[in-house]
Protein backbone atom coordinates (compact mmCIF):
# COMPACT_ATOMS: atom_id res chain seq x y z
CA UNK A 1 0.00 0.00 0.00
CA UNK A 2 1.14 3.30 -1.06
CA UNK A 3 0.12 5.01 2.04
CA UNK A 4 2.41 2.15 4.23
CA UNK A 5 5.79 3.75 2.42
CA UNK A 6 4.57 7.41 3.60
CA UNK A 7 4.22 6.04 6.55
CA UNK A 8 7.67 4.21 6.91
CA UNK A 9 9.22 7.21 5.96
CA UNK A 10 8.16 9.59 8.99
CA UNK A 11 8.20 7.19 11.90
CA UNK A 12 9.29 3.71 10.45
CA UNK A 13 7.23 1.21 11.43
CA UNK A 14 4.13 -0.51 10.21
CA UNK A 15 2.31 -0.10 13.62
CA UNK A 16 -0.02 2.26 13.53
CA UNK A 17 -3.54 3.39 13.03
CA UNK A 18 -4.77 5.87 10.41
CA UNK A 19 -8.05 7.62 10.33
CA UNK A 20 -9.40 9.55 7.45
CA UNK A 21 -10.41 13.63 8.54
CA UNK A 22 -12.64 15.21 5.92
CA UNK A 23 -13.40 18.64 7.21
CA UNK A 24 -10.77 20.31 4.53
CA UNK A 25 -11.41 20.88 1.34
CA UNK A 26 -8.18 20.82 -0.44
CA UNK A 27 -6.14 18.69 1.76
CA UNK A 28 -6.15 15.12 2.31
CA UNK A 29 -5.38 14.51 5.91
CA UNK A 30 -5.14 11.67 8.55
CA UNK A 31 -4.91 11.43 12.05
CA UNK A 32 -1.60 9.20 12.17
CA UNK A 33 -0.95 7.53 15.69
CA UNK A 34 1.95 5.76 16.41
CA UNK A 35 1.17 2.77 18.33
CA UNK A 36 4.70 1.69 19.01
CA UNK A 37 5.02 5.26 20.90
CA UNK A 38 1.93 6.08 21.54
CA UNK A 39 1.87 9.37 19.98
CA UNK A 40 -0.47 11.18 17.28
CA UNK A 41 1.07 13.31 14.33
CA UNK A 42 -1.64 14.86 11.36
CA UNK A 43 -0.42 13.11 7.93
CA UNK A 44 -1.50 15.50 5.03
CA UNK A 45 -0.98 14.91 1.38
CA UNK A 46 -0.92 18.47 -0.27
CA UNK A 47 -3.15 19.14 -3.19
CA UNK A 48 -0.39 19.96 -5.18
CA UNK A 49 -3.09 21.12 -8.05
CA UNK A 50 -4.48 24.35 -5.64
CA UNK A 51 -1.11 24.51 -4.20
CA UNK A 52 1.58 24.67 -7.42
CA UNK A 53 3.98 24.98 -5.57
CA UNK A 54 4.15 23.36 -1.95
CA UNK A 55 7.50 24.56 -1.05
CA UNK A 56 6.53 27.76 -1.04
CA UNK A 57 3.81 26.34 1.55
CA UNK A 58 6.15 25.23 3.65
CA UNK A 59 9.09 27.90 3.62
CA UNK A 60 6.02 30.12 4.49
CA UNK A 61 4.72 28.27 7.26
CA UNK A 62 8.23 27.99 8.93
CA UNK A 63 8.40 31.31 8.63
CA UNK A 64 6.03 32.38 10.40
CA UNK A 65 6.41 29.81 13.40
CA UNK A 66 9.93 31.58 13.66
CA UNK A 67 7.83 35.38 13.83
CA UNK A 68 6.06 33.21 16.55
CA UNK A 69 8.10 31.92 18.54
CA UNK A 70 10.61 34.85 18.80
CA UNK A 71 7.39 37.12 19.91
CA UNK A 72 6.58 35.42 22.76
CA UNK A 73 3.27 33.46 20.91
CA UNK A 74 0.82 32.42 23.99
CA UNK A 75 -0.98 29.93 22.08
CA UNK A 76 0.19 26.25 20.56
CA UNK A 77 2.26 26.49 17.75
CA UNK A 78 1.81 24.05 14.97
CA UNK A 79 5.35 22.03 13.75
CA UNK A 80 6.13 20.13 10.68
CA UNK A 81 7.76 17.36 12.01
CA UNK A 82 10.71 16.27 9.54
CA UNK A 83 10.71 12.81 8.20
CA UNK A 84 13.68 9.80 9.31
CA UNK A 85 15.91 11.61 6.74
CA UNK A 86 15.09 15.00 7.83
CA UNK A 87 12.94 15.92 4.72
CA UNK A 88 9.78 18.01 5.60
CA UNK A 89 8.01 17.07 2.21
CA UNK A 90 8.45 13.90 0.61
CA UNK A 91 6.75 12.55 -2.21
CA UNK A 92 4.97 9.68 -3.25
CA UNK A 93 5.61 7.68 -6.15
CA UNK A 94 3.09 9.69 -8.46
CA UNK A 95 4.89 13.08 -6.78
CA UNK A 96 2.13 13.86 -4.69
CA UNK A 97 3.74 15.80 -1.69
CA UNK A 98 3.13 14.31 2.13
CA UNK A 99 4.31 16.08 5.23
CA UNK A 100 3.88 15.24 8.82
CA UNK A 101 2.55 17.69 11.64
CA UNK A 102 2.57 17.92 15.42
CA UNK A 103 -0.63 17.26 17.14
CA UNK A 104 -2.20 19.04 20.08
CA UNK A 105 -4.18 16.53 22.16
CA UNK A 106 -7.77 16.54 23.53
CA UNK A 107 -8.85 19.90 21.24
CA UNK A 108 -11.97 20.40 18.90
CA UNK A 109 -12.92 22.13 16.16
CA UNK A 110 -16.32 23.72 15.34
CA UNK A 111 -17.42 24.10 11.37
CA UNK A 112 -19.84 26.79 12.61
CA UNK A 113 -19.59 28.76 16.22
CA UNK A 114 -21.49 27.78 18.57
CA UNK A 115 -21.92 30.80 20.74
CA UNK A 116 -21.66 34.48 20.97
CA UNK A 117 -18.74 33.90 23.03
CA UNK A 118 -16.85 31.17 21.00
CA UNK A 119 -17.29 33.83 18.40
CA UNK A 120 -15.81 36.73 20.25
CA UNK A 121 -12.90 34.03 21.50
CA UNK A 122 -12.09 32.82 18.15
CA UNK A 123 -11.86 36.36 16.08
CA UNK A 124 -9.41 37.64 19.31
CA UNK A 125 -7.65 34.93 18.38
CA UNK A 126 -6.81 35.89 15.07
CA UNK A 127 -6.51 39.41 15.83
CA UNK A 128 -4.25 38.26 18.14
CA UNK A 129 -1.93 35.96 15.71
CA UNK A 130 -2.19 38.64 12.87
CA UNK A 131 -0.80 41.51 15.46
CA UNK A 132 2.15 38.61 16.20
CA UNK A 133 3.09 38.27 12.74
CA UNK A 134 2.94 41.61 11.31
CA UNK A 135 5.95 42.95 12.80
CA UNK A 136 7.95 46.01 11.51
CA UNK A 137 10.42 44.16 9.08
CA UNK A 138 7.99 41.52 7.48
CA UNK A 139 9.35 37.57 6.86
CA UNK A 140 9.95 37.41 2.66
CA UNK A 141 6.77 35.32 2.44
CA UNK A 142 6.10 33.84 -1.51
CA UNK A 143 2.24 34.18 -2.84
CA UNK A 144 1.41 30.35 -2.59
CA UNK A 145 -1.96 31.03 -4.55
CA UNK A 146 -1.00 33.56 -6.91
CA UNK A 147 -3.39 35.77 -7.97
CA UNK A 148 -6.29 34.58 -5.17
CA UNK A 149 -6.87 37.79 -4.17
CA UNK A 150 -6.83 40.12 -7.69
CA UNK A 151 -10.33 41.02 -7.47
CA UNK A 152 -10.23 42.39 -11.00
CA UNK A 153 -9.53 39.14 -12.40
CA UNK A 154 -12.49 37.47 -10.39
CA UNK A 155 -15.16 39.60 -12.01
CA UNK A 156 -13.13 38.88 -15.31
CA UNK A 157 -13.55 35.59 -14.96
CA UNK A 158 -17.67 35.81 -13.91
CA UNK A 159 -18.13 38.19 -17.11
CA UNK A 160 -16.38 35.64 -19.37
CA UNK A 161 -17.98 32.59 -17.60
CA UNK A 162 -22.00 34.45 -18.66
CA UNK A 163 -20.67 35.20 -21.89
CA UNK A 164 -19.80 31.67 -22.62
CA UNK A 165 -22.66 29.76 -20.29
CA UNK A 166 -24.88 27.45 -21.52
CA UNK A 167 -28.30 29.01 -22.03
CA UNK A 168 -29.78 26.85 -19.26
CA UNK A 169 -27.24 27.51 -16.89
CA UNK A 170 -28.36 31.29 -17.45
CA UNK A 171 -32.03 30.72 -17.27
CA UNK A 172 -31.61 28.71 -14.08
CA UNK A 173 -29.71 31.61 -12.44
CA UNK A 174 -31.36 34.44 -14.26
CA UNK A 175 -32.33 36.17 -10.83
CA UNK A 176 -29.05 35.50 -9.17
CA UNK A 177 -27.17 37.11 -12.11
CA UNK A 178 -29.74 40.38 -12.29
CA UNK A 179 -28.59 40.80 -8.49
CA UNK A 180 -25.25 40.32 -9.35
CA UNK A 181 -24.95 42.27 -12.37
CA UNK A 182 -26.31 45.18 -9.56
CA UNK A 183 -23.75 44.83 -7.76
CA UNK A 184 -20.92 44.39 -10.34
CA UNK A 185 -19.46 47.68 -8.65
CA UNK A 186 -18.53 46.62 -5.42
CA UNK A 187 -15.09 45.35 -5.56
CA UNK A 188 -14.41 49.03 -7.33
CA UNK A 189 -13.38 50.81 -4.12
CA UNK A 190 -11.22 47.82 -3.18
CA UNK A 191 -9.64 47.37 -6.28
CA UNK A 192 -8.37 50.96 -6.58
CA UNK A 193 -7.85 51.60 -2.70
CA UNK A 194 -4.71 48.46 -3.96
CA UNK A 195 -4.15 49.56 -7.13
CA UNK A 196 -3.31 53.43 -5.53
CA UNK A 197 -1.58 51.63 -2.44
CA UNK A 198 -3.67 53.53 0.12
CA UNK A 199 -3.76 50.21 1.97
CA UNK A 200 -1.00 48.56 3.73
CA UNK A 201 0.38 45.20 2.85
CA UNK A 202 0.41 43.16 5.69
CA UNK A 203 0.31 39.39 6.11
CA UNK A 204 -2.34 37.86 6.75
CA UNK A 205 -3.97 34.21 7.27
CA UNK A 206 -6.45 34.48 4.15
CA UNK A 207 -8.97 31.17 5.59
CA UNK A 208 -9.75 32.80 8.94
CA UNK A 209 -13.29 30.38 9.48
CA UNK A 210 -13.54 28.91 12.67
CA UNK A 211 -12.57 25.79 11.71
CA UNK A 212 -9.15 27.05 11.58
CA UNK A 213 -8.70 27.50 15.82
CA UNK A 214 -8.39 24.32 17.87
CA UNK A 215 -10.40 24.66 20.92
CA UNK A 216 -10.26 23.06 24.38
CA UNK A 217 -13.19 20.84 26.01
CA UNK A 218 -14.13 24.09 27.45
CA UNK A 219 -14.55 25.86 24.41
CA UNK A 220 -11.11 28.08 24.84
CA UNK A 221 -8.87 28.25 21.95
CA UNK A 222 -5.73 26.59 21.95
CA UNK A 223 -3.83 26.88 18.40
CA UNK A 224 -4.61 28.96 14.84
CA UNK A 225 -3.85 26.33 12.13
CA UNK A 226 -3.69 25.88 8.05
CA UNK A 227 -0.90 28.53 7.58
CA UNK A 228 -1.18 26.60 4.18
CA UNK A 229 -3.13 30.25 2.74
CA UNK A 230 -0.71 32.63 4.46
CA UNK A 231 0.22 35.52 2.13
CA UNK A 232 0.45 39.26 2.07
CA UNK A 233 -2.55 41.54 1.05
CA UNK A 234 -4.42 43.75 2.40
CA UNK A 235 -6.34 42.73 5.99
CA UNK A 236 -9.48 44.35 5.56
CA UNK A 237 -9.36 39.81 3.43
CA UNK A 238 -9.34 38.29 7.10
CA UNK A 239 -11.82 40.68 8.50
CA UNK A 240 -14.12 40.35 5.38
CA UNK A 241 -14.25 36.49 5.25
CA UNK A 242 -14.42 36.20 8.94
CA UNK A 243 -17.95 38.31 8.69
CA UNK A 244 -18.66 35.68 5.73
CA UNK A 245 -18.14 32.11 7.59
CA UNK A 246 -18.97 33.49 11.09
CA UNK A 247 -22.44 35.28 10.59
CA UNK A 248 -23.92 33.12 8.51
CA UNK A 249 -26.72 31.17 10.52
CA UNK A 250 -27.12 28.13 7.92
CA UNK A 251 -24.63 25.90 5.82
CA UNK A 252 -23.15 28.14 3.06
CA UNK A 253 -25.24 25.27 0.66
CA UNK A 254 -28.24 26.06 2.39
CA UNK A 255 -30.35 27.65 -1.37
CA UNK A 256 -33.36 28.25 0.45
CA UNK A 257 -32.04 30.37 3.34
CA UNK A 258 -33.60 33.33 4.52
CA UNK A 259 -32.62 36.00 6.73
CA UNK A 260 -29.64 33.84 7.65
CA UNK A 261 -27.31 37.11 8.82
CA UNK A 262 -26.40 37.21 12.39
CA UNK A 263 -26.16 40.91 13.50
CA UNK A 264 -25.42 40.11 16.90
CA UNK A 265 -22.43 37.74 15.47
CA UNK A 266 -21.83 40.78 13.40
CA UNK A 267 -20.69 43.01 16.54
CA UNK A 268 -19.06 40.48 18.50
CA UNK A 269 -16.60 39.50 15.90
CA UNK A 270 -15.95 43.18 15.11
CA UNK A 271 -14.93 43.42 18.43
CA UNK A 272 -12.29 40.51 18.57
CA UNK A 273 -11.02 41.50 15.83
CA UNK A 274 -10.08 45.14 16.58
CA UNK A 275 -9.03 43.68 20.38
CA UNK A 276 -5.66 43.43 19.33
CA UNK A 277 -5.31 44.82 15.94
CA UNK A 278 -7.18 48.47 16.58
CA UNK A 279 -3.55 50.56 17.49
CA UNK A 280 -1.97 48.86 14.37
CA UNK A 281 -4.92 49.33 11.72
CA UNK A 282 -4.46 52.74 9.84
CA UNK A 283 -7.88 55.51 9.70
CA UNK A 284 -8.43 54.12 6.03
CA UNK A 285 -8.52 50.02 7.35
CA UNK A 286 -10.93 51.22 10.30
CA UNK A 287 -13.36 53.05 7.70
CA UNK A 288 -13.64 50.24 5.37
CA UNK A 289 -14.02 47.17 7.95
CA UNK A 290 -17.81 47.46 6.94
CA UNK A 291 -17.16 47.56 3.47
CA UNK A 292 -14.81 44.73 3.26
CA UNK A 293 -17.73 42.36 4.65
CA UNK A 294 -19.88 42.93 2.25
CA UNK A 295 -16.97 42.44 -0.94
CA UNK A 296 -15.63 39.49 0.78
CA UNK A 297 -19.20 37.67 0.83
CA UNK A 298 -19.73 39.40 -2.57
CA UNK A 299 -16.69 37.88 -4.25
CA UNK A 300 -17.42 34.27 -2.79
CA UNK A 301 -20.98 34.79 -3.96
CA UNK A 302 -19.35 36.00 -7.44
CA UNK A 303 -16.95 32.76 -7.30
CA UNK A 304 -19.62 30.10 -6.81
CA UNK A 305 -22.32 31.97 -9.51
CA UNK A 306 -18.64 31.66 -11.88
CA UNK A 307 -18.24 27.93 -11.50
CA UNK A 308 -22.03 27.75 -11.67
CA UNK A 309 -22.03 29.11 -15.16
CA UNK A 310 -18.32 27.27 -15.84
CA UNK A 311 -19.92 23.90 -15.29
CA UNK A 312 -18.99 23.54 -11.84
CA UNK A 313 -15.40 22.67 -12.72
CA UNK A 314 -13.54 24.05 -9.41
CA UNK A 315 -15.93 23.52 -6.00
CA UNK A 316 -16.63 19.64 -5.59
CA UNK A 317 -20.35 19.23 -5.66
CA UNK A 318 -22.68 16.69 -4.64
CA UNK A 319 -25.64 17.70 -7.09
CA UNK A 320 -25.95 19.76 -10.24
CA UNK A 321 -27.36 22.80 -8.68
CA UNK A 322 -25.11 22.75 -5.62
CA UNK A 323 -22.88 25.93 -6.88
CA UNK A 324 -26.41 27.84 -7.46
CA UNK A 325 -27.70 27.03 -3.98
CA UNK A 326 -24.19 28.51 -2.54
CA UNK A 327 -24.88 31.52 -4.57
CA UNK A 328 -28.08 32.05 -3.31
CA UNK A 329 -26.87 31.44 -0.07
CA UNK A 330 -24.13 33.90 0.03
CA UNK A 331 -26.62 36.75 -1.74
CA UNK A 332 -29.10 36.39 0.98
CA UNK A 333 -26.44 36.57 3.86
CA UNK A 334 -24.97 39.49 1.62
CA UNK A 335 -28.77 41.01 1.79
CA UNK A 336 -29.13 40.63 5.34
CA UNK A 337 -25.55 42.36 5.84
CA UNK A 338 -26.36 45.27 3.76
CA UNK A 339 -29.88 45.95 5.27
CA UNK A 340 -27.98 45.68 8.76
CA UNK A 341 -25.54 47.93 7.95
CA UNK A 342 -28.58 50.76 6.65
CA UNK A 343 -29.86 50.74 9.97
CA UNK A 344 -26.93 51.82 12.21
CA UNK A 345 -26.12 54.23 9.55
CA UNK A 346 -29.46 55.57 9.78
CA UNK A 347 -29.14 55.57 13.60
CA UNK A 348 -26.29 57.46 13.52
CA UNK A 349 -27.78 60.40 11.13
Amino acid sequence: MELNDIVAEFIGTDSYDLTPITDGLINTTYLLEDKGQGKKFILQKINNHVFKQPEVVVNNHLMINEVLRSNHYQFEIIEPVPSLTGKILVKDKNGQPWRMLNFIENSTTFLTAPSLQTAFDAAKTFSYFLNTVNTEKLPAIEDSLPNFLNFEKRVTDYKNALKDAAPQLKENAKAEIEITNQLLSLPDRWIEMEKNNQIPKRIIHADVKISNILFDQNHKPLAVIDLDTIMISTILYDFGTMIQSYTNTTQEDDGSAIDNFNPEMYKVVKEGFLFHLKEKLTPLETENLDYAAQVAIYIQELRFLTDYLNGSTYYSIAHPEHNLDRTKNQLELLKGLREYLELVESRRV
